[in-house]
């Protein structure tokens, strides 16, 4: 790593020939109307600009490249710097001061904007404090409304107006000949301005031409993950990076694949893809309208083919490890990322179809989004083998403990290792090796009090066994929910007793009524003719349902309810009595005793 000052129009020029690109994963720069005048006005003043940093590049650079907004006309030619940080300063200076261009920005509103940039010289010569109010912007067709309500106008159009306006072009700063060109004719005007150009040159053209810009050269050898790491120090004011960015642009530059393909790897266009048909079939992976990243995220993806892959190298190498780590992703090469990526696609599609043998379906019900990684992981290592029903139900406990244990609210990545490796080498037939995961967890019974939102995994989980084990909907009630039913019926989690009568008649336990003890998945249709005392909307469910009553109470039961408690209005039997039987649910989908307030261990 080295520091170097360069003159600012040598870095203006090496951006205009493609000395001086971008790496691909950099976003598009877009610096505001005021913005780009204040940093204008610093430039004027020689006051320092702060550092940039760039990396060195020895002939072939690791990522795809562009130039810099502006400066698209380079063609093909291969930067000999990558610009990591000041993008956006670099430029708005090569935009405001390099092109005979208006220079795209916005206002302070964020709508789109054409603006030429220009110094009032009169109060340019002026003390530096008013600097910021010399530095003019202009309106593309360059005439300046000034005044009460902007109904003064000044015609820039011309170097003539120009001049008589007294508002010099910053765009020809770094070009002699125009400023020579322009001098010549502001001297015409009056003959005082040769004094104010004397002025002007010494306090603001001599100090911006010779302009010095720190820049920091990281080595060619400074590896991707560092780069990303310093990318993402010094790009605190913008949005943070992530791997997949970084991997598209260093896949963007393979050089091998746009050898053999004749187009450079589009990594964007690849996942797209992939999530396109995943969500297709099943919509727990996420809703491509709202984005490609909702739901199953591309850093999902990457996790689990890291996994796979590293599992891959560690039966070849024993001393290497499982991992998928971000510096595991950033390694990740592009061939071994084309072979693998059609593989775990096909098992995160099996993940669908395990999810929904499981009753979840919907995106907003999936308790950890994460605990898909080391099962997708699973089933690209193990393929058919996952589908014996020794397989099934090994992994429908492990999946279950991790939900209802609440395994992966905290850090996973070496939760996702020990998962993929355990598993799979139980799956193997090391039957006496069992996974962390159900080893480690456990449900305590007073847990059933304090899971109230969906921001729980095991709410979720709970919700989902309860359609599981064959709940049947109290206005829809011709058959069990199922999968499909879900989303037709439009099931939610449904108060069993109405937070209001609890306050009303229970109110010793009204923080009780938004427990899922007392919720439980039906329609939307059912919600609304659930009013009033439990007693009275069972009967007018019943009535609507066309069953008799003794018959209907039967329905209730596939909730896990004892009926009579809600004829009854008895919410605190009802309450224990449920609990009871909710515990039993998690017991028998965890596979284990869970911790009993009696700290007795089953």
């Amino acid at each position: 790593m080295a520091l170097d000052s360069l003159k600012l129009s040598d870095a203006l020029a090496d951006v205009a020939s493609g000395a001086l690109q971008l790496p691909d994963f950099q976003r598009e720069w877009k610096w505001d109307d005021e913005r780009i005048r204040a940093l204008i006005a610093t430039v004027t003043l020689d006051y320092p600009l702060g550092v940039v940093m760039a990396l060195q590049i020895n002939g072939s650079s690791p990522f795809r490249t562009r130039p810099l907004k502006g400066a698209e006309d380079v063609g093909e030619r291969p930067p000999d710097l990558l610009l990591l940080d000041g993008q956006q300063r670099l430029t708005s200076l090569f935009q405001a001061l390099h092109r005979d261009h208006p220079v795209e920005t916005v206002d302070a509103r964020g709508r789109e904007l054409k603006r030429w940039y220009y110094v009032d010289i009169n109060k340019a010569i002026g003390p530096p404090a008013e600097r910021d109010d010399a530095i003019v912007s202009v309106s593309e067709d360059r005439i300046l409304k000034t005044g009460f309500n902007r109904r003064e106008v000044v015609d820039l159009t011309t170097i003539e107006g120009e001049c008589a306006a007294g508002y010099f072009p910053l765009h020809f700063v770094f070009d002699t000949e125009l400023v020579n060109a322009w001098h010549q004719e502001f001297v015409k005007v009056d003959n005082e301005n040769w004094g104010r150009w004397g002025r002007f040159q010494m306090h603001v053209l001599s100090r911006m031409q010779s302009f010095q810009v720190p820049m920091i050269k990281l080595a060619a050898t400074t590896t991707m993950d560092a780069v990303c790491a310093v990318f993402e120090r010094v790009n605190t004011g913008g949005v943070p990076l992530n791997v997949f960015e970084l991997l598209t642009a260093t896949y963007a530059g393979n050089q091998e694949h746009v050898a053999e393909e004749g187009d450079y790897y589009k990594l964007p266009d690849v996942w797209w893809d992939i999530k396109k048909a995943l969500c297709s079939s099943y919509s727990v992976f996420g809703r491509m309208e709202a984005g490609v990243e909702d739901g199953l995220s591309s850093s999902d993806f990457l996790q689990a083919v890291a996994l796979v892959r590293t599992w891959q190298r560690k039966r070849e190498e024993p001393r290497a490890a499982v991992s998928c780590k971000r510096r595991d992703l950033l390694e990740l090469p592009l061939a071994d990322f084309r072979q693998l990526a059609p593989q775990v696609a096909e098992a995160f599609e099996w993940v669908g179809a395990f999810l929904e043998r499981q009753c979840i379906v919907r995106a907003p019900d999936l308790p950890y989004r994460t605990q898909l990684v080391p099962l997708a992981a699973v089933r690209t290592i193990l393929g058919d083998r996952t589908d014996t029903e020794l397989a099934d139900e090994l992994l429908t406990q492990w999946y279950w403990c991790g939900v209802l244990g609440e395994m992966y609210g905290g850090s996973t990545e070496s939760r996702f290792t020990r998962d993929v490796e355990q598993l799979v080498e139980r799956l193997g037939g090391s039957t006496e090796v069992v996974p962390d995961t159900i080893a480690e967890a456990a449900f305590l019974d007073d847990r059933l009090d304090t899971l109230t939102t969906r921001n729980s995994a095991a709410y979720k989980g709970v919700y989902a066994l309860l359609v599981k084990q064959g709940a049947v909907d109290w206005y829809f009630a011709e058959a069990p929910l199922n999968a499909a039913r879900l989303a037709e019926y439009s099931v939610d989690v449904r108060q069993i007793f109405p937070k209001t009568w609890v306050d009303r008649n229970h109110p010793a336990y009204s923080a009780r009524a938004n427990s899922i003890v007392n919720k439980t998945p039906l329609s939307l249709r059912a919600s609304k003719s659930m009013t009033g005392s439990p007693a009275g909307y069972l009967k007018t469910l019943a009535l609507e349902s066309g069953m008799r009553a003794e018959w209907f109470d039967d329905v209730v039961a596939t909730h896990l309810i004892d009926s009579p408690l809600l004829h009854a209005g008895d919410f605190e039997r009802f309450y224990a009595n449920r609990s009871k039987q909710l515990l039993e649910l998690v017991v028998s989908a965890m596979g284990k005793r869970t911790v009993f307030r009696d700290a007795k261990a089953g």
